[in-house]
């Protein structure tokens, strides 16, 4: 079992992949060597960690924020640096390298659809290790790692057989931490060995329904949509490979929860009206935004839930990742506004 954190901890300490989303909306996807148009683009936060805790800011959570992570010594870090200063994240274990430039997203949304496709160049965040992390001096209660698999340090499977996200997590754990994790959905050669080998020392596991099917090897979506009971499994699946308390799996209709008493908990996502949607770039953050503040406040998992719905329904209502946010009570209110898309049984 993990140590009881301190009852006087508080706040949230995200660590991992801090990027600089370059958002683009086109008018179409183009096939090889065509063309298609750029409607209008911004910069904006990118990555797991970036983009909980702008959301956790826009939602006014109450609690402290902090990052720990690695940019560059260039203009694109010092943009980071200003943003979150801005919005009174500390930033103390968020280091700096000039071995590498800050890490960037090229996201490009279609319009019509807001489907988004990604080219991403690593940058600094490929250096990021355990030496770059001091956890005796850290007081949140929760410490949040993403992303799994797209950290090269971490990600690398050690003699020992873990990897160094392993010991992080491990180490966030020793110190009193609440940990968390997330994953990307990429092709890689060691995803589930590397993941897998973290999953002891994670206490709650925030992923998709790719990202699960491919960690267990199933499939768990169907013609018609979600296969909600082979996604409750797959869940489970992951509590038996070592995560602690919870694992919450995502999708488009809405998600399923198992518990380390193997029970399992399910949420439908809001129906929202045509032309809500202005782009999905991190509504998957924002529903990991909305689980944490649930999290870190102790509430029932089925209220937990409804925060994360809420957090992602309001995040698609702007093409960057954290534009859409709202104040919590903003962001519950939709689900007296919209009903909830079918769920089975």
């Amino acid at each position: 079992m993990p140590p009881s954190p301190d009852a006087h901890r508080s706040g949230l300490l995200a660590a991992g992949n801090f990027i600089v989303d370059h958002v683009k909306i086109i008018d179409y996807y183009p096939q090889e060597e065509m063309l298609a148009s750029i409607l209008r683009e911004t910069p904006s936060n990118g990555g797991g960690p970036y983009n909980i805790l702008k959301d956790l800011a826009r939602l006014q959570c109450g609690f402290p924020l902090s990052a720990a992570g690695l940019i560059g010594t260039d203009t694109t870090g010092d943009w980071i640096v200003n943003d979150l200063a801005a919005h009174h994240i500390d930033t103390a274990q968020l280091h700096r390298t000039s071995s590498a430039s800050t890490s960037y997203t090229d996201a490009f949304t279609v319009a019509s659809t807001g489907h988004r496709t990604f080219f991403h160049q690593r940058g600094a965040n490929a250096l990021l290790s355990p030496d770059h992390f001091r956890f005796p001096a850290v007081t949140a209660k929760f410490f949040y790692l993403g992303y799994f698999m797209l950290l090269d340090q971490l990600d690398a499977i050690g003699p020992d057989g873990r990897s160094g996200a392993s010991h992080v997590l491990a180490a966030a754990s020793a110190a009193g931490c609440i940990t968390a994790a997330d994953v990307v959905s990429c092709e890689h050669p060691d995803f589930s060995r590397s993941i897998l080998s973290s999953l002891p020392w994670v206490d709650h596991f925030i992923l998709n329904e790719i990202e699960a099917g491919k960690i267990t090897d199933t499939n768990l979506r169907g013609p018609d949509g979600i296969l909600w009971d082979a996604t409750a499994a797959a869940a489970l699946a992951l509590i038996k490979a070592g995560v602690r308390r919870t694992v919450v799996i995502h999708f488009t209709d809405g998600a399923v929860c198992a518990d380390s008493s193997g029970r399992i908990h399910r949420a439908a996502s809001l129906q929202l009206p045509d032309g809500w949607i202005k782009g999905a770039t991190g509504a998957g953050d924002a529903f990991a935004a909305g689980w944490l503040l649930g999290l870190h406040n102790e509430l029932p998992i089925p209220n937990c839930l409804d925060y994360a719905i809420c957090a992602a329904a309001a995040c698609l209502t702007d093409p960057t990742p954290s534009g859409g946010l709202l104040p919590l009570a903003d962001c519950l209110a939709l689900a007296k506004s919209f009903d909830r898309r079918p769920m089975p049984a």
